[in-house]
């Protein structure tokens, strides 16, 4: 794990701590601190890449907060009826 990746999840993240993620896992990955003007558009691209990545897991993870009564009602009625069973 790189150290200097700050964990978003279960944070309130900018568009500038995503793309700061996705900077230090390129320059990890790659192996690069500053690529050559050879590589750079290919490292820029992977930057975007990822962030754009990160950005789409960030927003479609499901926190214990974000889940609704019902179903977590639901959830302890089915836990019940298996307890009962065994």
């Amino acid at each position: 794990m790189c150290r200097s990746i700050k964990t978003l999840r279960g944070t309130e993240f900018t568009d500038e701590e995503i793309a700061a993620a996705a900077l230090q896992f390129v320059r990890k990955v790659s192996g690069y601190r500053k690529p050559s003007q050879a590589n750079e558009v290919a490292f820029d691209g992977a930057v975007e890449e990822i962030a754009a990545s990160s950005r789409r897991l960030l927003d479609s993870l499901i926190t214990g907060a974000q889940r609704s009564a019902p179903v977590r009602s639901k959830e302890r009625s089915v836990r019940s009826k298996e307890r009962l069973r065994s």
